[in-house]
């Protein structure tokens, strides 16, 4: 299977150098030359299978052989060993077809965890068979940072450098990725907004000169192998509700629209998905977008779920990419503009194919906490800030005509003090949040200039 870039100037690779390479040289992102199929009576067998054994089947169909079969096979049960819930992704109900998929089981407490457990291994497998060492270089709204360091830290073939937006992440969430001891890796405040931070990472992958000097790779994702992995509990939570042989639709918070894309993956390979609500806090970028056809970046609002703080979602060009019927002179002329003006009119044919599958809808912060409060006491459930938004977005969409699943991204105990005050309950904590509190931190601080992360990234990586 080869793999394109959404800007079309690239060459076509392999999975391996997809996941390598994470973006594409000409800025684009990778998705595949053609979607791989499941049919009804694949998706149907993986009922009642171990979350493993389905991740390696799926998975599988995107690395082509280039990973051996059993190889991935060991690798995905070592990365779901480290859950601490034996599903995996285990589901609950909130309503009379409204359930909760709780991705949070992970060593990090975040749905980041799902596929970066996974990447880890990838990596590492990958590097040992080529003999060599790439820093990886991600910047994080609060659960990637953490979930990286998580996976990474200690392993001989990968430094980490984690950047994230000072004072604008919990505290849970920082201390996942600060009080790693471990020599390879490396995190930094940045002064400035997710936006920058993600926009400082996008530059260090176009420098050609930085890359050559510390072979640098990125776990973001803009790695393609991170929506792979993200779509197995796409599958696995729908085949639990009755798919292939009824649809189901999915409420999705989201940020950098990684998630929400993995749904729309999942479905161009065969799950029957009725729709996908896009749910967004205040930053509402994607929820205008898919009401109104045009991607208008904003000022960024701090929220009480700030890994949804974004007004530049990255996997957006990959959706716009699809919908543009695959054409990567459009793409790239879009995303240029974008990054120039903030500005994409969406041709009305995309819109219509993005309205099909989309629906997008945003909850503001007052809403939010009622919707905590509410989910409490109608089902005992204490969820978490950016959850809320999902159950608020989909209290909003009325009857979608299928059994609906929300995506769960993040345990309450990674933000007590916003959970706390909706709702007057603190949430159970993990034995492991409770020794990050007691753990010293080691981060340093940068302005949200490129050159500065960029000289520290490489003396980091030369140290």
């Amino acid at each position: 299977m080869q793999y394109v870039s959404t800007r079309g100037e690239a060459p076509a690779v392999g999975f391996v150098d997809a996941v390598l390479e994470s973006l594409a040289p000409d800025g684009g992102l990778y998705v595949p030359q053609d979607w791989p199929q499941l049919t009804a009576r694949e998706i149907a067998d993986f009922a009642g299978k171990p979350y493993a054994e389905v991740a390696a089947e799926v998975i599988g169909r995107f690395t082509d052989g280039e990973i051996p079969q059993a190889a991935l096979a060991e690798m995905c049960r070592e990365a779901y060993g480290t859950f601490s819930h034996a599903a995996v992704v285990p589901l609950s109900q909130i309503g009379p077809q409204a359930f909760i998929a709780e991705l949070f089981h992970g060593p990090s407490l975040a749905f980041k965890d799902v596929a970066m457990q996974i990447l880890a291994r990838l990596y590492d497998h990958i590097l040992a068979g080529q003999r060599r060492r790439q820093t990886i270089l991600c910047a994080t709204s609060g659960d990637t940072g953490g979930a990286a360091v998580e996976a990474f830290r200690g392993r001989s073939n990968v430094r980490v450098v984690a950047l994230f937006p000072e004072g604008r992440i919990s505290e849970v969430q920082r201390r996942f990725m600060t009080a790693a001891q471990e020599d390879n890796v490396a995190c930094v405040a940045v002064d400035g907004t997710f936006d920058d931070c993600q926009a400082i990472v996008k530059q260090a992958f176009q420098d050609q000169v930085l890359r050559q000097a510390v072979d640098i790779s990125g776990v973001n994702s803009i790695n393609f192998a991170r929506i792979a992995a993200q779509i197995v509990y796409y599958f696995t939570t729908a085949v639990a509700l009755g798919a292939p042989h009824r649809p189901v639709a999915f409420c999705v918070p989201s940020g950098n629209f990684g998630d929400a894309f993995a749904g729309y993956a999942a479905a161009r390979m065969g799950l029957p998905v009725a729709k996908i609500v896009v749910a967004t806090n205040a930053n509402d970028i994607l929820a205008r977008t898919f009401q109104e056809g045009r991607y208008a970046r904003g000022g960024v609002a701090a929220t009480q779920s700030p890994a949804m703080d974004i007004q530049s979602a990255s996997n957006f060009e990959r959706l716009y990419f699809e919908c543009v019927r695959r054409d990567g002179v459009e793409t790239a002329r879009a995303f240029k503009a974008f990054g120039e003006t903030g500005v994409i009119d969406i041709p009305p044919q995309a819109f219509a194919a993005m309205r099909e599958r989309f629906i997008g809808l945003s909850a503001s912060e007052s809403e939010t906490s009622r919707t905590m409060v509410a989910t409490l006491n109608e089902t005992g459930e204490l969820i978490d800030p950016h959850t809320a938004v999902a159950v608020a977005a989909l209290n909003k969409a009325g009857d979608l005509g299928a059994p609906v699943v929300v995506l769960s991204t993040a345990h309450p105990a990674k933000f007590p003090e916003a959970v706390h005050a909706a709702t007057g309950e603190l949430p159970y904590l993990p034995p492991g949040v409770e020794a990050l509190a007691r753990r010293p931190e080691r981060f340093d601080r940068l302005p949200a200039d490129a050159d500065a992360v960029k000289a520290y990234v490489r003396a980091f990586a030369e140290a």
